[in-house]
């Protein structure tokens, strides 16, 4: 996949992440920064980091719990380690660090 198209692939991916953290009920603050970066702070002061990176042309996000790695396939991103589906996997972290039940989904 060419560099630009793979940028703007995550970058669209990167604002529906952006717009389902904020519709999904859980009091964190989220900041789209400059660079394809997300960050996600919690009460607690803890954060969860959502990046693209271009020369590995995945997603990767890095959490209290690890860090994990997405490449685009079949219309989802998924994890090369473990074939976790990256909303699942969002949904997981944000809600061990936020402490409630977080369920995330593309569409939302």
């Amino acid at each position: 996949m060419e560099e630009s198209a793979f940028n703007a692939l995550a970058e669209a991916e990167l604002s529906r992440i952006e717009s389902a953290l904020e519709s999904c009920g859980v009091d964190i603050d989220i900041e789209l920064k400059p660079g394809g970066i997300l960050e996600i702070e919690f009460d607690n002061g803890s954060k969860v980091i959502i990046n693209r990176h271009t020369a590995a042309r995945e997603i990767w996000v890095a959490a209290k719990s690890g860090g994990f790695h997405f490449r685009p396939e079949g219309g989802q991103w998924i994890a090369g380690r473990d074939g976790a589906e990256l909303y699942a996997v969002i949904s997981r972290v944000v809600g061990e660090q936020a402490g409630e039940k977080v369920i995330l989904s593309p569409a939302a």
